[in-house]
């Protein structure tokens, strides 16, 4: 009898691929490509990797064509439009941050969001941009377009595009300002509507653990120090995002030893208020692997 497989569908390529795969392999399963360019099979686990377009992710999750997928919330969004998609969505990612703006030429006179009714929006995202305009109360013509949006007000297709922006650079070469956003965006983890069967149970229940100790372990930090037992609680305030610190005891009874996980960036200027609270002997270690 065939093993059951878990299915994981993801981006085959794009602005997504490589970091989905960094973060499969970043959980420890050790993916290999199968006969098929499409399937990845993970060997020390039963699971597949289905490579697809990122537009068919949300489709084959749905369906139940793969138990999970990794895919943009901006392309989620706009597959899936009227929908909870808290209830869709196992978890944020953190990769994969853009966003989704509204953009016109440098020389358009942009007063509101009243300003392009009755314009021509060039977008990729009709579904969103149609619910954008709808929530601001604005009518105005959607030009749907597969590539090349911001070329579309030079090439006078539209009067406006509404297009994914990262840094801003191929708004400013095309001489577009971006005025309003209309979608944040980062990658997440989705799950299909029926539960996996009861023979991929536990291995469902790894994939979402490890992905996401992997997600929360990706920028924190270990931090440690010794520290006066009398300035304890001014210096706990001063660790970012750090919880409940360990606190040890020490040979010198008036000092303390703390360690804390910090799920915040720790900057020099946190070290700088650390030190001139009585901190001493201070060490911030990046993490590899951790399971909250």
């Amino acid at each position: 009898m065939t093993e059951p497989r878990l299915r994981i569908a993801v981006q085959k390529s794009g602005r997504l691929a490589e970091r989905s795969l960094e973060l499969i392999t970043g959980a420890g399963l050790r993916a290999i490509r199968g006969a098929n360019e499409l399937l990845y099979r993970v060997e020390n686990h039963p699971i597949d990797l289905l490579r697809v377009r990122d537009d068919d992710i949300p489709t084959f999750v749905d369906d139940n064509v793969a138990e999970l997928g990794i895919v943009g919330f901006n392309v989620l969004k706009e597959h899936f439009p009227d929908k909870d998609l808290e209830d869709i969505i196992v978890m944020r990612l953190g990769f994969g941050k853009c966003t989704l703006k509204l953009a016109v030429p440098t020389g358009f006179d942009y007063q509101g969001p009243q300003s392009v009714a009755g314009k021509r929006i060039a977008t990729s995202y009709p579904n969103i941009l149609k619910q954008w305009l709808s929530e601001n109360g604005i009518t105005a013509d959607i030009v749907e377009m597969r590539g090349g949006v911001e070329v579309a007000p030079r090439m006078h297709i539209a009067d406006a595009i509404c297009d994914l922006v990262s840094t801003g650079t191929t708004l400013e070469v095309n001489n577009l300002k971006p005025v309003e956003l209309v979608l944040k965006s980062e990658a997440v983890l989705i799950k299909a509507p029926h539960a996996p069967q009861p023979d991929l149970a536990h291995i469902y229940d790894m994939v979402v653990r490890r992905f996401d100790g992997v997600t929360k372990s990706t920028g924190a930090k270990y931090v440690m120090m010794n520290a006066p037992r009398d300035h304890l609680d001014e210096i706990i305030a001063l660790i970012p995002g750090s919880g409940s610190p360990t606190i040890m005891s020490l040979v010198d009874p008036s000092m303390v030893a703390i360690h804390a996980v910090c799920d915040e960036s720790v900057f020099w200027e946190t070290l700088d208020r650390l030190k001139a609270a009585g901190a001493s002997a201070i060490l911030v270690l990046p993490i590899e692997k951790m399971m909250p």
